[in-house]
C-alpha cells in the first residue's frame, strides 16, 4: 500500500557523520547514540540497524517503552541505556535483560535493589549527578547516604557510570555555567572514587559539549542531534569552523533525513479566487496549483501556511493558502510539465535545490529537535 508520505534515512550519510564524531573523540572514548523521541524523528526500528552496520554497540533511550523498541531490533552485545522513565514494574524486565539504567533518586535506587534481590540479578545502574542542570541527579549533599546504600547492597548492583548533563552548552551565554558544571563533576567523581565507588564509564558530555569543549570528553560520549547531521546550533556550527583544532571547509556533517510526498492533483484556478479554507490566499492572477497529500496530522506545521516552500521538478514552490489536517497546495504556474504522481520534497534535495530542516524549522518556528521528533510514527521510514 503506497503511503501519503515517506522518510528516507541517507545510510552513507549517516557512517560519515558517525565516522567523524569518533574521530573527535578518540578512539579510547565510547560513542553512545541517543535514539530519544523515536531516534529523533528517525525510526527507532530502522536507525538501530542501521547505525549498528557503522560500528556504533551502544545506544541510549528515554524510557523502557524505547528500550522495548530497541530491544526487539538491536543486536546480540548491543547495550542499551535508559536515561529517563522506568516505572517500578517495568524494572524486572530491564533487569532481566541486561538493560542499564540512569539512577538519580533515592526511590529508584532502593527499587533498582529490591528487583535486583528478587530477580537474583545485578541491576547495572549509572549514577547521576546534579551539577547545575536542577532537573534529575543526586544533589552533592545526598551523596554520602547514596554512597552507604551502594556498598550495603554492592551485590544487587553493578555501577557501570557515574555521569551528569550540560546545561545549554549549545549557547556561549551558558559558559560559565558549564565550567561550574565540568568542575563540580570533577569534584564530586574524585569524591566517590574516595569512597570506593568505581564505575567502568564517567560521562558527561553530549553533542554540543563535545563539539565545544573537548575537555568533557571521558569514557563516554552521548551523540544525540549531531550524528543525525545537524549542529546543536548555529554557535555551535561557527565554533567548530572556526577553531584551530576543528577547522573545516565542507560541513562535515551529513543530514540523514529527508522527507518527500507527491503530487496529488492539479487545477487552474482564475484570478480573485480564495483558495482553501477562508480567506488566506486571493489569487491575483490566474494560477496552476498542486495538491499535496499531507497536513499538520502529518507534522506539516499549519505556520506554513504562505510561507513554506517544497521541491517540485527541481524548482521551488511557494505553500499558498491554509495548510489543512491532511493537504495543503502550492503554486507550480511557473515550473513547467508538472503531472500528478511528481516526487515532491518537503525536507531534502532534488536537484541543485535542498529544502534543508534548520531552514524547515524556521518557517515553524521550532528548534531542530522538535520538528525531528515531532514528525509522526506511521510515515514510513525507508533506508536508501
Amino acid at each position: 500500500m503506497q503511503p501519503t508520505s515517506w522518510i528516507e534515512l541517507n545510510h552513507s550519510a549517516l557512517e560519515k557523520n558517525i565516522r567523524y564524531l569518533k574521530k573527535r573523540i578518540g578512539k579510547d572514548t565510547t560513542f553512545v547514540s541517543v535514539i530519544k523521541g523515536n531516534a529523533y524523528g528517525h525510526g527507532i526500528e530502522q536507525y538501530v540497524p542501521m547505525a549498528e552496520q557503522c560500528g556504533v554497540k551502544f545506544f541510549a533511550v528515554y524510557d523502557a517503552f524505547e528500550a522495548f523498541r530497541a530491544f526487539n531490533v538491536k543486536k546480540d552485545g548491543t547495550h542499551l541505556i535508559i536515561m529517563g522513565m522506568i516505572a517500578d514494574d517495568q524494572l524486572e524486565w530491564v533487569i532481566a535483560n541486561d538493560i542499564s539504567f540512569f539512577v538519580f533518586t533515592c526511590e529508584r535506587l532502593e527499587a533498582a535493589i529490591a528487583q535486583a534481590r528478587l530477580s537474583k540479578k545485578k541491576a547495572r545502574i549509572h549514577l547521576e549527578l546534579e551539577t547545575g542542570m536542577h532537573r534529575t541527579g543526586f544533589d552533592e549533599e545526598e551523596l554520602g547516604a547514596i554512597v552507604k546504600i551502594l556498598k550495603k547492597n554492592s551485590r544487587y548492583l553493578s555501577i557501570e557510570g557515574v555521569c551528569t548533563h550540560y546545561a545549554g552548552a549549545e549557547s556561549i551565554a551558558n559558559f560559565h555555567r558549564i565550567q561550574q558544571q565540568y568542575n563540580l563533576f570533577n569534584k564530586l567523581c574524585k569524591s566517590l572514587k574516595r569512597d570506593g565507588i568505581t564505575p567502568d564509564y564517567y560521562h558527561s558530555a553530549a553533542s554540543a559539549a563535545a563539539l565545544i569543549y573537548p575537555q568533557t570528553i571521558m569514557d563516554m560520549v552521548r551523540f544525540g542531534i549531531a550524528q543525525y547531521g545537524f549542529w546543536p546550533s548555529m554557535e555551535t556550527k561557527m565554533n567548530n569552523l572556526l577553531s584551530e583544532h576543528a577547522r573545516f571547509i565542507k560541513d562535515p556533517l551529513k543530514t540523514v533525513l529527508s522527507w518527500k510526498t507527491r503530487v496529488m492533483s492539479l487545477k487552474t484556478v482564475s484570478k480573485g479566487n480564495f483558495v482553501n479554507y477562508g480567506t488566506a490566499f486571493l489569487t491575483t492572477k490566474n494560477m496552476k496549483l498542486a495538491t499535496i497529500p499531507v497536513g499538520y496530522c502529518h507534522g506539516y506545521s499549519r505556520s506554513l501556511s504562505n510561507s513554506g516552500q517544497v521541491l517540485i521538478r527541481g524548482r521551488k514552490a511557494d505553500v499558498v493558502g491554509m495548510v489543512s489536517m491532511n493537504m495543503f497546495m502550492v503554486n507550480v504556474t511557473s515550473i513547467p510539465n508538472v503531472r500528478i504522481g511528481d516526487e515532491v520534497v518537503l525536507i531534502g534535495k532534488q536537484g541543485d535545490l535542498n529544502i534543508s530542516v534548520s531552514s524547515f524549522a524556521e518557517m515553524t518556528k521550532m528548534v531542530n529537535y522538535e520538528l525531528l521528533s515531532r514528525l509522526p510514527y506511521q510515515i514510513p521510514r525507508l533506508i536508501v
